[in-house]
């Protein structure tokens, strides 16, 4: 981390360490809030809304349930891919931002 100033330094370790913690929803009871398919919804609401019964079919998770393909059911397997998963997330919206900024800042 040669280079950077104390606040990046101390932003980008914060960012690694909720990075590795990421698999503590692992150890969570249930389903997690907010993560529910056609399927759950209707059970839950009785109904799946009709725009989003429509547009349900554009999108696809990359990696359905944080699964990789041919890793097995073990905590560690699963908790490996919660880590590649938030650190995949993070490389992308950290690109898509660092990209904005550099556009804003040269305009």
């Amino acid at each position: 981390m040669k280079g950077m100033d104390k606040v990046t330094r101390n932003l980008a370790i914060g960012l690694v360490a909720l990075i590795i913690l990421v698999p503590l929803g692992l150890l969570a009871v249930g389903e997690t809030f907010g993560e529910w398919g056609n399927e759950e919804l209707k059970e839950k609401l009785g109904y799946v809304p009709e725009g989003l019964d429509e547009l349900s079919s554009l999108w696809s998770a990359p990696m359905p349930d944080y699964a990789l393909p041919n890793m097995g059911d073990s905590i560690t397997s699963a908790s490996m891919a919660y880590i590649l998963s938030a650190i995949i997330g993070v490389v992308i919206g950290g690109g898509l931002l660092y990209l904005l900024g550099k556009r804003i800042a040269k305009n």
